[in-house]
């Protein structure tokens, strides 16, 4: 036997029994993201996979300030973004743009995957799905929309567990690790099996515990109780009467199954991301109407348990130097922060980040973003 009959027998086989352990999504995962060089999702891998569309309306620009640009970037600011790779950094005060760079190759319009910041828009979308009256509220349980979650500690599972990391699900959060259920989510086809597949195994409602599972399982039940594909739910409750620019995609299991990845995975730009920042900054209001109650938000960005004083309903929170903060943030550094106090929001995106720093929630990138942001504006 020749060695190209061979290596073709020994691909075969192997990728037979990816199959047969029920690590067929390894396939994708390889060719995907292994065989171009990457050990973890990136930034443009999303036009690789099927995508439904967050369709856009009328586009309303941003006001540009009279001082656009006008500061010229620190040598630290470049340092870090040369560092972390950062592609686009965006400041945005009293609603105008005073700065924005791209690197890269990137500019305004350029979109790219926006990771776990996914989780703060499904979070808004829940809070609209009760104003509509689709959800009962935060206590309905998950067993009213799937009877996976009937029996035991399931049972007590409420939507507002998920949207605040305290469901008890055995789901463990791991990026790096090909045999990960974190990557399994990523690259399967079936999705809402691997997610209805998962067992409550701690009281659900007492501690937080991040975990994907937990947004992915809010995205189906918003499908299911508003019997809308959850991009066409966003677009026409929050994309279209904020006046977004780009036609965003958002991943999906597969065509066949079409099941929005509700835990990570719309591509879109820094100037639309920051859309929702505003409208949370405004309590909900975005020219004039009401899109999202603000209560709702209010409640989004408070803790719910003492012991996670950095996390809410699908927002990340902080106090720095005195201020408030919130934010959404994604995998590799994805980053919309929103600090009201002084009207400010800052968008990073980019390619790496460093990790939380040692007894806190949020990375040193996190505050060296926000400290250069004032370096400009002031």
């Amino acid at each position: 036997m020749s060695k190209k009959k061979k290596g073709l027998l020994i691909l075969i086989t192997l990728i037979s029994s990816f199959y047969l352990l029920d690590l067929g999504y390894l396939v994708k995962a390889v060719k995907v993201g292994y065989l171009k060089g990457h050990t973890t999702a990136y930034l443009s891998d999303y036009v690789h996979f099927d995508n439904d569309i967050i369709e856009t309306g009328v586009h309303q620009p941003w006001l540009i300030s009279d001082k656009y640009n006008s500061k010229v970037e620190s040598k630290n600011l470049i340092n870090i973004n040369k560092l972390k790779e950062t592609t686009s950094y965006l400041i945005i005060q009293n609603d105008s743009i005073v700065f924005e760079k791209y690197y890269l190759g990137y500019n305004q319009d350029s979109i790219s995957n926006s990771f776990s910041m996914a989780k703060s828009f499904v979070s808004a979308m829940l809070g609209k799905a009760i104003s509509d009256g689709y959800i009962k509220g935060l206590d309905q349980p998950v067993s009213d929309f799937f009877k996976e979650f009937s029996q035991g500690k399931a049972a007590k599972l409420t939507v507002g567990d998920l949207s605040t990391m305290s469901s008890g699900l055995n789901y463990v959060e791991k990026y790096y690790s090909p045999f990960s259920i974190t990557a399994k989510s990523y690259f399967t086809s079936d999705l809402k099996s691997l997610i209805l597949g998962l067992k409550v195994i701690e009281e659900p409602g007492q501690r937080y515990k991040y975990l994907s599972s937990d947004t992915q399982l809010l995205g189906m039940i918003l499908e299911k109780a508003t019997g809308k594909n959850l991009s066409d739910y966003l677009s026409e409750s929050f994309w279209k009467p904020m006046g977004a620019k780009i036609a965003s995609p958002w991943q999906v299991d597969s065509r066949e199954n079409n099941l929005v990845k509700a835990f990570c995975c719309i591509a879109s730009s820094a100037r639309d991301f920051a859309r929702l920042g505003k409208l949370y900054k405004q309590h909900g209001k975005w020219e004039g109407h009401q899109l999202l109650d603000s209560t709702f938000i209010a409640k989004s960005l408070t803790p719910k348990f003492a012991n996670a004083p950095f996390y809410g309903y699908g927002w990340w929170l902080d106090k720095y130097k005195g201020k408030e903060i919130f934010y959404s943030r994604g995998h590799l550094g994805q980053l919309t922060i929103v600090i009201p106090e002084d009207d400010l929001i800052i968008v990073r995106l980019g390619n790496l980040i460093s990790k939380e720093e040692q007894g806190s929630a949020h990375s040193k990138d996190f505050y060296t973003y926000i400290d250069e942001a004032y370096n400009i504006i002031n």
